[in-house]
């Protein structure tokens, strides 16, 4: 695969995966727990199919060969997904992209923190610039729901800073049988925390093909569109390209949904996307230079 086409895989990846939050506005009645248990019915199906397209036969000696640390990613990929479905579901559109954008700072900590990766100065700067960003954005949402998403939002970063250092930790190469395994523990916990909560997950059709839709084709398709094209374009350089989906996604709704948010959203948004850019550039730069 040529460089040019890896770089058209991965923006047709952020540009799927920003149509979720559209799919999302669609749900009438399902909760939390029953739009993850769906979407990942939905997820599991497509991801194995193409794992098993791409090994030729049976998937289970790349879904072993993810070992521990793939189990702890998708173990993470389950507070990744239920905190994004709540976070839509009790803030805008715009508010949760923006907060997802987080998440390599918070990959950058963690990695510090748990195996010791060094973080670069102009990582740390970029952080103190998102945090800015962060704090523009949450100050006047102080009420209830929509402080709740926000630190939904918040987590769902933190869920996939988790299953980020997790595979790094296990040196593991390919993250799709992780994020397979991910979208099994998604539909366990799904039933079972709905089950604990007296919900249920026998919700209206609509409400389930919409998020099966999700599953198979936005989230799934995306993911597999980025790890094809992840394999010729570097890391830095892929996280920067994918971030099309947070300057698309608000833009969806407003046009289609007429969902807007606040000018502190959109402000306190574009610092957290500035510094999101400058830390996937210098790490691209450097990343040329060795």
């Amino acid at each position: 695969m040529r460089y040019g086409v890896g770089m058209v895989l991965v923006v047709l990846a952020g540009i799927i995966w920003s149509t979720q939050g559209l799919i999302f506005r669609q749900i009438d009645a399902a909760g939390t727990w029953a739009v993850l248990f769906w979407r990942s019915v939905g997820m599991v199906p497509v991801l194995l199919a193409f794992l098993i397209w791409r090994a030729g036969g049976s998937p289970l000696q790349a879904i072993r060969a993810v070992g521990v640390a793939g189990v702890l990613g998708g173990l993470g990929l389950v507070g990744a997904f239920g905190g994004a479905i709540y976070s839509i579901q009790a803030t805008t559109i715009a508010n949760a992209v923006f907060l997802f954008a987080a998440s390599p700072f918070l990959t950058a900590l963690i990695g510090w923190a748990v195996l010791g990766e060094r973080v670069r100065p102009q990582t740390w700067a970029a952080m103190g610039v998102a945090l800015a960003g962060i704090f523009v954005m949450v100050r006047d949402d102080l009420s209830g729901g929509a402080m709740a998403g926000n630190i939904a939002a918040l987590l769902s970063a933190l869920g996939f800073a988790i299953f980020t250092v997790s595979l790094r930790w296990g040196k593991v190469a390919d993250s799709l049988p992780s994020v397979l395994l991910g979208g099994l523990f998604s539909i366990a916990a799904g039933a079972f925390i709905a089950t604990q909560m007296g919900q249920t997950l026998t919700v209206p059709l609509p409400d389930a093909l919409w998020s099966m839709a999700m599953g198979a084709v936005t989230l799934s398709g995306g993911m597999v569109l980025y790890e094809l094209g992840s394999r010729v374009v570097p890391a830095a350089e892929s996280a920067l390209l994918s971030n099309i989906e947070v300057m698309l996604a608000p833009l969806w709704v407003w046009l289609f949904l007429n969902e807007t948010a606040s000018p502190a959203t959109f402000l306190g948004g574009a610092i957290l996307l500035v510094a999101v850019t400058m830390n996937a550039v210098s790490g691209a730069r450097r990343a040329t230079a060795t």
